[in-house]
């Protein structure tokens, strides 16, 4: 009988992983500018993070009192945690430094702007998010984006079966 365990990120070999990426979010968004920023996480929060338990799919970021916030990011409970768990959907703290937070506010302030997750990863044993600054795309623009991709895509092709 054999016990299968969980995919785990390893804190020595995957010191640069990415656990969860928002795909939607480039076909969705024009990304503009994007930055790196921590989080502040409790213990189980990031033992579930290892384990692969984290989707970004339906957050996004606020600015509240000077201070930026990640709404809607779901941490699934770690069950070995029982007592000590955390809340699933609680809003957590980006940590930014002052200097960097006060450019990008000032950019993500603009209308139409949006502060969307792209993606979550460890840094040298450090949980950190990509967040970007993104405009919105209309219907007609996703279609053009689509056409020029796979036009792209096959002068790629091209290009490889000619050499």
């Amino acid at each position: 009988m054999s016990h299968k365990t969980p995919k785990t990120i390893d804190a020595e070999k995957g010191k640069n992983a990415i656990v969860c990426r928002n795909r939607k979010a480039s076909h969705e968004y024009e990304i503009l500018q994007d930055i790196e920023c921590g989080l502040m996480l409790h213990g189980s929060e990031v033992k579930s993070i290892r384990n692969g338990k984290v989707s970004i799919d339906e957050a996004f970021a606020r600015i509240r009192n000077g201070e930026l916030w990640l709404v809607g990011c779901h941490i699934a409970e770690y069950p070995q945690a029982n007592v000590q768990n955390h809340e699933p959907l609680r809003t957590r703290k980006l940590l930014l430094h002052k200097r960097e937070l006060a450019k990008f506010v000032e950019k993500a302030s603009e209308r139409g702007h949006t502060l969307i997750p792209m993606d979550v990863h460890f840094t040298e044993g450090k949980v950190k998010i990509k967040l970007a600054i993104a405009r919105g795309r209309k219907l007609h623009d996703k279609r053009e984006k689509l056409k020029t991709d796979d036009v792209n895509r096959e002068i790629r092709q091209a290009l490889r079966r000619g050499k």
